[in-house]
């Protein structure tokens, strides 16, 4: 039975260095992503970010590797007690673009590694497209966006 990974990528119209500041960054991951982070993701250190549509919530992340402007690798509970290795890599192209890639994983292939993949894989695509338009066009794609989620409101 094959592992699952997460595994995609989009082109961003800005230098490598200006994309891996925006993610090791807390606060200018918390312009797109986070409502705060407490430190800068460096090699070795322990970092928790909170997110503005769930306030109740902190994220652990154990930062594996880091690598100025081309890799970010951590460690994350991607799935319930499911610790999962998070890959970031750019990959500078031309005119000053960035490839980021990113995968996440793995996990078997069940009903709750398929469930993972799908929310996960809808996560990473959020990060990828909330992380261009703040890098291209200075918008908060996710202010407002997950408000329904909170909403005590009946459809």
């Amino acid at each position: 039975m094959k592992e699952l990974e997460i595994k995609t990528a989009i082109q961003i119209s800005k230098s490598p260095t200006d994309v891996f500041e925006a993610i090791v960054n807390p606060v200018k991951m918390s312009n797109y992503f986070i409502s705060k982070g407490d430190a800068r993701m460096e090699t070795g250190k322990t970092v928790n970010w909170k997110f503005p549509e769930f306030p109740e919530m902190t994220l652990t992340v154990k930062v594996i590797e880091v690598k100025a402007s081309e890799l970010i690798v951590f460690e994350w509970e991607g799935a319930k007690d499911q610790f999962l290795e998070v890959r970031i890599n750019l990959e500078e192209m031309p005119n000053l673009n960035t490839l980021v890639k990113i995968s996440e994983g793995k996990m078997k292939n069940t009903v709750e590694g398929i469930l993972w993949y799908g929310r996960n894989t809808e996560g990473w695509a959020n990060f990828l497209a909330c992380l261009k338009a703040y890098l291209e066009y200075d918008i908060n794609l996710r202010n407002g966006a997950f408000d329904f989620m909170n909403s005590k409101k009946k459809r």
